[in-house]
């Protein structure tokens, strides 16, 4: 995943919503998280309220009744601890691979979040446990199946929660795991106790997958940027025309994204003396170039504003305050569906779309390149000996391994729902399913990106004349890490090398600082 170095080192969560930048700074960098005052205000103003209506006869769903199903038992106020949590321990139920810590501290900081909007009836210090335990470095160990997103991301939040009462298993800072009571006790934070409601509270949100599309919205737009990089570096490489990309034939077709991907491209392969060396010969033989490479910024941006949509439902969720029941501004603790996925799960898919997409119309351009029929003039698969060498061959096929899964990815969880809970939770989102296999659409994206910067920047070192500032910035920080054509060699760490250049930002950074910043 994409590194940024500009993030704030401490994010403080009160009742207002975080931004992304603020989930990518705790999640990825570090951060530390401070509680606003007033949120720990209003924590204990709503408390109030929770445990009146504790002591109340009359029975209130996630206080003195059971869950899902079995609502309709009134549990009697000495064994409310107990069903607190026995919710816990019967929902830390999760099974599979374990989840990366990147995801499960994006989903404690949105937990955090609500449990500060001050509308789930917790105490403060469930709040300030939860702050804690996130500042000390200790990252719950959670599986990748167990949640349905719906009724919240229950397992997933259930193996958090049982971290925070001191049981279960964790990392502290990326380490081996431990048992959740000694990383606790070696933290000095003393384990949970709960009482009504609020093992509820801890589990019931759409935090695991919204914290996956925060982390994947960043990731995607860096992606952008290199998509254009990469096309530029396309277009020159296979001594194509700019033309397409002028701004006014943009303005016929007024995407937002569009015109930004264009002027992108345009800005990057400017001044290249291999362009301006191929015009004629262009006009004369080629007159057009493939859809691939002219049509790069109606993709792309696609790609962008779907990308941009997507982070309007992120920031309305940022904004939400996701438990059931939840204690309403009025005073009332009210059941609702609040918790239900749908919103973001359309979203995750959505993206599952683009990467797949512009992953595709990246790999058709690199394939232009290997092509002696398609490629002006260089030699079969950009080898050194054709025949002898194999040159970049197997590279694309690696890119259409990758893209053929993206493509399988891009296949709707949201379209999904499996009954559950004895069919009181009939319809579920599938959003965390949907989030985690983003994730791999995501990292498949930047890898076939990768993969076309590799190939174009060889082709460029192939042809005769200078190549244009932006282009050359990209190619020189390449060959930072990569030699350049030559004979075959072991192809797989020079793909895996600017793999890394795509995920830690170096390419844009390099084009930029040349060219300036990119849309």
């Amino acid at each position: 995943m994409t590194a940024h170095s500009a993030s704030p080192s401490t994010v403080t969560v009160g009742i207002g919503a975080l931004r992304i930048e603020d989930v990518v700074a705790v999640a990825r960098h570090g951060a530390q998280v401070a509680i606003d005052p007033e949120a720990i205000e209003a924590i204990a103003a709503t408390r109030t309220r929770v445990e009146e209506l504790a002591s109340d006869p009359t029975p209130v769903y996630g206080i003195s009744t059971g869950f899902g199903a079995l609502a309709r038992r009134h549990i009697p106020e000495d064994l409310r601890a107990q069903l607190q949590v026995s919710l816990v321990r019967s929902h830390a139920a999760g099974s599979g691979t374990e989840v990366e810590e990147e995801v499960i501290r994006a989903l404690m900081l949105l937990r955090l979040s609500t449990l500060c909007t001050g509308r789930t009836g917790v105490r403060p210090v469930v709040a300030e446990t939860y702050a804690a335990v996130l500042n000390a470095g200790i990252t719950p160990v959670v599986y990748e199946y167990g949640s349905l997103g719906c009724s919240g991301d229950l397992a997933p939040l259930a193996h958090c929660a049982l971290t925070l009462l001191g049981e279960g298993e964790c990392r502290v800072r990326g380490g081996a795991i431990v048992p959740s009571e000694q990383a606790l006790a070696d933290a000095g934070i003393a384990p949970l106790v709960l009482r009504e409601k609020e093992g509820l509270a801890l589990i019931n949100g759409t935090d695991g997958m919204l914290g996956m599309l925060c982390l994947a919205i960043t990731d995607l737009k860096d992606a952008a940027k290199v998509a254009d990089i990469a096309t530029a570096m396309t277009v020159e490489g296979l001594k194509g025309t700019l033309t397409v990309f002028d701004a006014d034939l943009q303005e016929l077709r007024p995407h937002p994204g569009q015109a930004d991907a264009a002027a992108n491209i345009r800005a990057v392969a400017a001044g290249s003396q291999i362009l301006d060396a191929a015009v004629e010969e262009f006009k004369s033989k080629q007159v057009q170039d493939a859809y691939s490479v002219r049509c790069a910024p109606q993709v792309a941006g696609g790609f962008r504003d779907t990308v941009a949509h997507a982070e309007l439902v992120a920031g309305r969720e940022l904004a939400s305050a996701v438990d059931n029941p939840v204690v309403a501004k009025d005073g009332r603790v009210t059941s609702n569906g609040n918790f239900h996925g749908a919103p973001v799960a359309y979203v995750l898919d959505f993206l599952a779309v683009v990467a797949a997409d512009l992953a595709s119309i990246s790999e058709r351009r690199t394939d232009r390149f290997l092509d002696t029929a398609r490629n002006r003039g260089l030699n079969a698969f950009l080898a050194d000996d054709p025949g002898v060498d194999s040159g970049h061959m197997i590279a694309q096929y690696t890119q259409a391994g990758i893209v053929s899964e993206l493509k399988r990815n891009a296949m709707p969880a949201s379209a999904d729902s499996i009954p559950s809970s004895a069919m009181q939770e009939d319809h579920v989102s599938m959003g965390w399913a949907a989030g985690r296999k983003l994730r791999r659409s995501v990292d498949g994206l930047q890898r076939v990106l990768a993969v076309e910067i590799l190939t174009a920047a060889r082709a460029l070192d192939m042809r005769e004349g200078e190549t244009a500032p932006g282009t050359g910035a990209a190619i020189a920080a390449l060959r930072q890490r990569v030699a350049g054509p030559a004979t075959d060699r072991f192809l797989a760490p020079e793909i895996a090398d600017s793999v890394a250049l795509v995920q830690d930002g170096t390419y844009v950074a390099a084009v930029e600082a040349v060219v300036g910043t990119l849309r």
